[in-house]
């Protein structure tokens, strides 16, 4: 049985979040989306928030659960029992990123494998920083991000 882990923070969750998640669960028999929870990070929505978000927007996907960590992806990782961890990529300035810290995972964790999933085309430009400014000022995010998401964001930016 294949499973997998795909960290980040999903605050919020969008739909090229989604798009990497849902592409995942037809190639690993289980998926792990795990939400960082660090105190030292200011985050619009609680890990709580984001949980509840996520779960609401992953509930028809049977093989695809929601947790959340803190500390060391490796540790994580470990204690879910796999070495496997998903990344998504929008552009080549994604990858400088992830490779880096894909080295770094590795010199933690030397089994430690990471399988990077190209995002689609239409999401390419599409971050959760990006959608919170939008949100901010009141812009249409419909077609961003999840009806859960685009819930939270309208009560949050009344």
């Amino acid at each position: 049985m294949k499973k997998a882990i795909y960290p980040g923070s999903f605050d919020p969750v969008t739909n090229g979040h989604l798009d990497i998640i849902e592409r995942a669960a037809k190639i690993f028999d289980e998926v792990i989306v795990a939400v960082l929870h660090n105190d030292d990070k200011q985050h619009l929505f609680s890990t709580e928030e984001r949980l509840r978000i996520l779960r609401e927007s992953l509930a028809r996907l049977p093989n695809v659960s929601v947790k959340t960590f803190d500390g060391l992806l490796v540790n994580f990782a470990a204690e879910c029992g796999t070495n496997l961890v998903i990344r998504g990529l929008r552009m080549v300035s994604d990858f400088d990123y992830e490779f880096q810290m894909t080295l770094t995972n590795r010199q933690l964790k030397s089994d430690l494998e990471t399988v990077f999933l190209m995002t689609d085309a239409v999401y390419s430009f599409l971050s959760s920083s990006v959608v919170r400014q939008i949100a901010g000022y009141h812009g249409k995010i419909d077609h961003l991000v999840p009806p859960a998401s685009a819930k939270a964001l309208r009560e949050r930016f009344v």
